[in-house]
């Protein structure tokens, strides 16, 4: 039983929410600060208790609460209520999901609807009823993790299950070796790094290992890390809080933190610019991260599986990327080779695809004839499986009958390359001048662009474009 100020009595209602619960309490009277604490400890609830509003602001800054409690009268103006309004609005421009519940001797309908104007969720007029108070601090804590909770699966469902998991078909010898890796390392959490060149497959492993893992009820988060702005690339990964800069209108939750519990895939690894490596292999090492704009240390729980198509030996020697990066990311590698070295899964690949396709598009196509399918085994796929699916289904839409022709599909010949530039369409030109350099260059997306003077989320875009 706990007396109230009023002499009343309730009995004390502890749950496991509450047990977990932290409040923050803001009073510049110690006995206050005291009496409060107690009366908290013992429904239950974790407290800590500070005496001005700038310690407030500190304290939110460096620690999660589900609720504030606080004083709208301190040391400096203990008749108006003006500081604790104050400290009110830069709370709500700190962290607008953060309830507030505001306290006052000098309470008054004005102060009470301009506390709530500035975003309190509550009022209380000292002295204070005990039950009212435990009453609205339940509902408040309640309400606080309901909203919390809804905008993260809000952002999980809009960023990590908008498509589905591609099925992963391979029963050619040269796959086998990859297929049994997958099924050793996939229950654990080892960190994996997936190799080969661009449109093997990678994420389509990454999703496997996923799926075989413990983490497979939780998300699976993919971020092209070749294609992040090095001025954003914190803020993606990491998260930022309002106000951190120019365009931080409202927090952002990070990548990692959206895959806690889960996998994080961090594609073309190899083009994370080398200033923002140390602060990734910060994560990797620790665990913990800071949002862009806090000082408040988050942990992240998540298995990293990276890929790249660049070899990050030759990478690591020229001094383009961090060795105590490669040593935390490649536990396992997995190397993927190129579809010209595995064609006994081309006819199942393009069988696959063509099923896909002619259902999406409502086409009555049910295969390929004869010269189809030798052109489909003899082409040298440059793009991989990636070229393959975009083959298969400008062929499902240009086909007239039930059966795919050659002409269908749309494959350049071997001696294309020697097409003179005038006779080429615009598009043409820029995909071949975007194969040569990618070749030049051993498929390093950031040299590539360097050479022709794009930018290398630029570049990713035209490679996805054309399928290279």
């Amino acid at each position: 039983m706990i007396a109230t100020e009023t002499g009343r009595t309730t009995h004390s209602v502890s749950s496991s929410s509450q047990a977990s619960a932290k409040i923050l309490i803001a009073d510049d009277q110690p006995d206050v600060r005291e009496a409060l604490r107690m009366l908290l400890k013992g429904e239950g609830y974790r407290t800590e208790a500070v005496a001005n509003p700038a310690a407030v602001l500190n304290a939110i800054e460096l620690q999660d609460f589900d609720v504030l409690l606080i004083d709208l009268n301190y040391a400096r103006d203990t008749t108006s209520g003006e500081e604790g309004l104050d400290l009110l609005s830069r709370i709500q421009a700190m962290d607008s999901t953060l309830p507030v519940v505001v306290m006052t001797a000098w309470g008054s309908i004005e102060v009470a609807v301009e506390a709530m104007r500035r975003g309190a969720r509550d009022f209380v007029q000292k002295p204070w009823e005990n039950s009212r108070l435990l009453s609205i601090l339940r509902t408040q804590v309640e309400l606080s993790r309901a909203i919390r909770h809804s905008q993260r699966l809000e952002a999980e469902n809009r960023l990590l299950r908008a498509q589905g998991m591609p099925t992963f078909i391979a029963e050619s010898p040269q796959m086998q070796p990859v297929l049994q890796l997958i099924a050793r390392i996939g229950p654990s959490d080892a960190n994996v790094l997936i190799t080969g060149e661009h449109g093997t497959g990678k994420e389509v492993v990454a999703q496997q290992l996923h799926r075989l893992s413990h983490r497979s009820q939780r998300p699976l988060v993919t971020v092209n890390t070749g294609g992040l702005p090095e001025g954003i690339f914190e803020s993606e990964l990491f998260g930022h809080v309002k106000g951190a800069f120019t365009d931080a209108k409202t927090d952002r939750v990070g990548r990692f933190e959206l895959a806690h519990g889960g996998t994080l895939f961090l594609d073309e690894i190899a083009n994370v610019p080398l200033s923002q490596q140390a602060k990734l292999l910060r994560v990797l090492e620790t665990g913990e991260l800071q949002r862009v704009g806090s000082s408040k240390t988050q942990h992240a729980d998540v298995r990293v599986v990276s890929a790249t198509n660049a070899n990050l030996r030759d990478e690591v020697s020229g001094g383009r990327f961090r060795e105590d990066l490669l040593f935390r990311l490649n536990t396992v590698e997995i190397h993927l080779p190129p579809l010209r070295e595995r064609r006994e899964d081309i006819p199942l690949l393009t069988n696959h695809f063509l099923r896909q396709y002619a259902q999406r598009y409502r086409k009555q196509v049910t295969g390929f004839d004869m010269a189809a399918t030798q052109a489909l085994l003899e082409h040298g796929w440059p793009g991989n499986v990636r070229e393959l699916d975009h083959a298969v289904e400008r062929a499902v839409l240009m086909a007239q009958d039930q059966s795919i022709r050659v002409s269908d599909l749309g494959l350049r010949s071997r001696t294309e390359g020697s097409q003179r530039l005038e006779d080429m369409s615009l598009e043409q030109v820029e995909a071949f001048l975007i194969k040569k350099a990618l070749g030049r260059y051993s498929g390093n997306v950031s040299q590539a662009a360097d050479a022709l003077g794009l930018s290398r989320s630029a570049l990713y875009r035209r490679i996805e474009k054309y399928g290279l």
